[in-house]
């Protein structure tokens, strides 16, 4: 645990939550580096399961944001080693359409944390192979009638699950969450695809096909809403005549089954403008995808049940904090933490019923605690790097100090030290900013109802709150290590 970046909090628990995660990471797979999905064998400690996408992408990217760089290498090599062939097909019982996307992604991360040229070099070809399903699965819809809902849509799985079933063919469906991840995807490895030394004409093909497919998701999107309901409906794909709660009562099997996984994976992407991303949150919230602010695991309503979905939904929870709903962030937080986990030794949940009762453990759903307080203190989307933007205002005012260093970001490391002083009204703080130079640099200073910044002395600068809460304060030009002071109106 040497390389994890360090944390201190009010509520030291949280920080040990992430240690423990990593920890039993390495407990599950054998050799510290094998994977494995759960612990028990059969549900799900079997071999069927060892290629489960979202075991690496949850692995990969927990480890890659708390600076485990090498558990994030043995990671990314032994998967793309042991289950990923030269055409990029998986090892893995059935695939999940979108988290080749996610892979992607993830793999470009990787190099912008690390610049670890030889470890994605040596799998290049399997990289640009796993680009290559993408696009002819891209290619496939192109050549369906422009009428048909599906066109220039990525058809695919979007739950391995499907395989089980006699027609596995009714999941073969053009979801939104396919393309969406798909364009993030493309886009990032397009964007470090020269510095690994790979052809820049490809890279160029890949950001021509991205924006061709985002178009047509966009426009997709907008057609299939319905305004007829308020808020307005949007469903995990087009042309669906019912929504998700009426097609799993009246369909069995439906093809809008594991809508959860569609729509956590959607937001995930951050592909859509900002009123999309809103709507279909609001959506969410809505007509029944989300318990307790966590996403459910959608099922047939019923009076007996309804549950939270351990793993996959932290992308919906990201999607939260880019689009600054920072309340609903901290309820998906701590909803997570008190209800995905058991009290006292915290086994996360596959899925876990509100009402209690003991969870099926999965080591993606152990993951999400370090992503989410990882982002909470230190978080980096497609406008930028923010500080504490979802720190509680209890622990920063709790008269302790809040720390974590040395995070990674794109831009280079960063880190963050705070403390209040009641007596004072006084907050005092260090912060270790990026040689790189983010879009954007956002420190968000949470307050109390009735408390209002007065000014905020970074060095010998002198800055105002912005933002509708007036909490955050701009950054941007600043490097290296800095003093701060805050004080009160």
């Amino acid at each position: 645990m040497h390389d994890c970046a360090s944390v201190t909090l009010p509520d030291q628990s949280w920080g040990d939550m992430v240690q423990f995660a990593f920890a039993r990471e390495q407990i599950v797979r054998p050799d510290g580096v094998y994977p494995k999905y759960g612990a028990v064998d059969r549900d799900y400690y079997g071999q069927e399961y060892d290629g489960f996408q979202d075991t690496f992408t949850s692995s990969l990217y927990a480890n890659l944001e708390w600076g485990r760089f090498a558990q994030a290498a043995a990671v990314l090599d032994g998967y793309f080693s042991d289950f990923v062939a030269d055409d990029g097909m998986i090892n893995m019982r059935g695939p999940e359409t979108a988290q080749f996307g996610l892979t992607l992604s993830l793999l470009a991360r990787y190099y912008r944390y690390t610049a670890d040229k030889a470890l994605l070099q040596k799998h290049r070809h399997k990289i640009a192979a796993t680009a290559s399903i993408l696009l002819e699965l891209h290619d496939v819809s192109l050549q369906l009638p422009q009428d048909d809902p599906g066109y220039g849509l990525i058809h695919g799985w979007n739950e391995s699950d499907a395989c089980l079933f006699e027609d596995p063919a009714i999941w073969w469906k053009p979801y939104f969450a396919n393309s969406a991840m798909t364009v993030r995807g493309l886009n990032d490895i397009a964007a470090i695809w020269g510095k690994i030394g790979g052809e820049r004409s490809l890279a160029q093909h890949w950001q021509t096909r991205a924006k061709q497919l985002h178009a047509r998701l966009e426009q997709s999107i907008r057609a299939n809403i319905r305004h007829d309901m308020k808020p307005p409906y949007i469903g995990p794909l087009p042309g669906a005549k019912l929504t998700f709660r009426q097609a799993l009562a009246q369909q069995n099997p439906s093809e809008q089954g594991w809508p959860h996984r569609a729509y956590a994976e959607l937001l995930h992407a951050d592909v859509l403008p900002t009123e999309l991303s809103h709507l279909v949150i609001n959506c969410m919230r809505a007509y029944g995808a989300t318990s307790i602010g966590v996403v459910a695991n959608i099922t047939a309503a019923n009076e007996h049940e309804r549950n939270l979905l351990g793993f996959i939904s932290y992308g919906y929870a990201r999607q939260l904090l880019s689009l600054g709903r920072v309340d609903e962030y901290l309820l998906f937080m701590y909803a997570h933490r008190y209800h995905a986990h058991t009290p006292g030794s915290w086994t996360a949940g596959e899925v876990t019923d509100i009402t209690g009762g003991m969870p099926l453990f999965c080591m993606p759903a152990q993951l999400t605690i370090p992503l989410l307080l990882r982002w909470a203190l230190v978080f980096d989307d497609e406008h930028g790097l923010h500080l504490a933007k979802a720190l509680p205002h209890a622990w920063l005012f709790s008269g302790q100090q809040v720390s974590c260093e040395p995070v990674p970001t794109p831009w280079g490391k960063t880190g963050l030290s705070l403390q209040y002083d009641p007596q004072l009204q006084r907050l005092d703080g260090k912060l270790a900013l990026p040689e790189g130079q983010p879009q954007a640099l956002w420190l968000t200073l949470r307050l109390p109802q009735g408390k209002r910044w007065q000014k905020l002395q970074v060095g010998d600068q002198v800055l105002l709150p912005q933002g509708p809460a007036a909490d955050r304060f701009n950054l941007k030009g600043l490097r290296g290590n800095v003093s701060l002071q805050a004080l009160l109106a």
